[in-house]
């Protein structure tokens, strides 16, 4: 496992390695330290992380400035940074947490819990995709996704306006960040619980949804009972 962190402050750095190795002890982990964006950046262009540590203010440089970048990549990031009024835009965004400094031990674990704990979901989840295309980045508000479908390590995201828009990261990877309205159906399938006109049965033992525009999605038959009991 890769991870990289992105801190100017040496002595914070440092412990934010120590503490990360600390939590990782059953694993095999390379940590990588840079102390400026450009550096980070660099790095995340030449081998991209897992994990990403992230401060938002770096020698005077504005974290907020690739964080786009960041969040529409295959990885996961967390925010360390004592810029604790800029945490609800970064979880806007698509951060996995959102650690105020200064931190314990306790506080960098819980996010480092949620990091390798899928089933732990945020409340409210977050309001935008971030999708590269052609170079750039794009944010679709989250209200707009109908559901998404797995395309290999990537994922297909289907919108209202019928466009479907591919994202970096795994179906996993959101379904760490997403809120609860975004149900796992299906090994390939997240659907927005809002979008659902009603559970099929078929012949043969076989399940689907029907959704609100008319499509039919499959239904895995571990996930039958547990959406039978959801009012649909």
């Amino acid at each position: 496992m890769n991870i990289l962190i992105i801190e100017d402050e040496a002595r914070i750095a440092n412990r934010l390695k120590r503490m990360t190795s600390e939590f990782f002890t059953d694993k095999t982990i390379n940590i990588i330290v840079c102390d400026s964006l450009q550096k980070g950046v660099e790095q995340i262009g030449k081998h991209p992380p897992d994990l990403l540590l992230l401060d938002l203010n770096l020698n005077g440089e504005d974290g907020f400035k690739v964080l786009e970048q960041m969040v529409a990549a295959s990885f996961h990031t967390i925010i360390v940074s004592a810029n604790i009024d800029k945490a609800i835009t970064a979880f806007t965004y698509g951060v996995l947490d959102f650690v105020p400094k200064p931190f314990d031990q306790d506080r960098l674990f819980m996010a480092l819990t949620r990091f390798v704990s899928p089933a732990i979901k945020p409340d409210e989840g977050i309001k935008y995709l971030a999708v590269k295309r052609a170079g750039q980045v794009r944010l679709i508000n989250i209200t707009e996704v109908i559901y998404i479908k797995g395309a290999g390590i990537y994922t297909e995201l289907q919108l209202k306006n019928e466009q479907t828009e591919l994202h970096d990261k795994s179906l996993e990877h959101l379904q760490q960040i997403l809120s609860h309205k975004f149900e796992r159906i299906h090994k390939s399938y997240l659907v927005n619980f809002e979008q659902v006109e009603k559970l099929l049965t078929n012949s043969g033992s076989r399940y689907s949804l029907l959704l609100k525009t008319g499509e039919i999605l499959p239904v895995g038959r571990s996930k039958y009972k547990e959406l039978k009991n959801k009012s649909i």
